[in-house]
């Protein structure tokens, strides 16, 4: 009973705006003590040591010498120094890029937040039934083609097309096409591709009619980017929804991204409602005469 109550606990949205919002003040905390500030005093910590010592072990693959040890302090001590006489100069003041870089570290706290919560099966079974043209199996086709160019046939294309549509008819599926037709940078066969596939190849056009003709059967022409074809459809695949076994994982990874960014919008929202935005002339500002120009 208790295992069921705090699963069901888990999963309260309310619960994850307070994991949220935990977070948010531990963030504040560590960022807070990362440097100690005594008036003009520098203290680099043990964890700030920590983490260039593993900085660099993991670049060398190797641990830094007593020299090497030295000029990474020295340098990490001339870093802060530069970095507060910046901020008293105001010089991150309107820095678009050091604004961006921020906002992206405030938001790697929410998204830290959102990758601890586990989906269970039946949220991915949700998110699978609630977004199908994402994971749904495509049509698929098994066919031959027999192409015709229309710069070659001329005026005469509907005729040798019909020509060449009987003797097809009569030798059926086991005519061997490669030396038929006219040339062309396509294969004669293609075996289970899928509908966006001979789309990308042949055009649209023809993919719609290739759903359309019969199984087993000459038949054409048939319209594509490159001019007409004799096609024998010898099987078509319909398109499915999967079973969740069978895309777990990339429901999985669309989920996760979808929470991420549900994650950033809470925290972003809750953070807004601190502030009293003004937008002065929301307009787009008009181009002076002496810029157009």
């Amino acid at each position: 009973m208790t295992t069921n109550l705090l699963k069901k606990a888990v999963r309260e949205p309310l619960l994850h705006f307070l994991i949220l919002g935990i977070a948010i003040f531990v963030a504040y905390s560590l960022v807070s003590k990362g440097s100690v500030v005594e008036g003009g005093k520098i203290v680099i910590t043990q964890g700030q040591l920590a983490s260039t010592w593993e900085s660099f072990t993991q670049t060398r693959q190797r641990e830094p010498n007593a020299e090497e040890w030295k000029g990474l302090i020295r340098e990490r001590v001339r870093e802060e120094v530069y970095y507060r006489e910046a901020l008293a100069l105001g010089m991150d003041k309107d820095d678009l890029i050091i604004k961006r870089r921020l906002q992206q570290k405030m938001e790697f706290v929410s998204d830290d937040v959102a990758a601890q919560i586990q989906p269970t099966d039946d949220e991915l079974t949700a998110y699978l039934q609630a977004h199908p043209d994402s994971f749904r199996v495509e049509q698929r086709f098994t066919f031959r083609q027999v192409f015709l160019n229309p710069e070659k046939h001329g005026q005469f294309l509907q005729r040798d097309a019909t020509r060449l549509l009987a003797n097809l008819s009569q030798t059926g599926s086991k005519t061997d096409i490669s030396a038929l037709g006219d040339p062309i940078m396509l294969d004669h066969k293609f075996d289970a591709v899928p509908a966006s596939e001979i789309a990308k190849q042949f055009g649209g056009n023809f993919a719609v009619a290739l759903a359309g003709l019969p199984i087993g059967q000459w038949r054409g022409p048939v319209e594509s980017g490159y001019g007409v074809h004799l096609v024998f459809v010898n099987q078509r695949v319909p398109g499915s929804m999967p079973e969740l076994s069978a895309v777990r994982d990339a429901v999985r990874r669309e989920w996760e991204n979808a929470r991420r960014l549900e994650a950033n919008d809470q925290f972003y929202n809750m953070l807004l409602k601190h502030y009293t935005v003004t937008i002065e002339s929301p307009e787009p500002p008009k181009k002076t005469l002496a810029s157009s120009k």
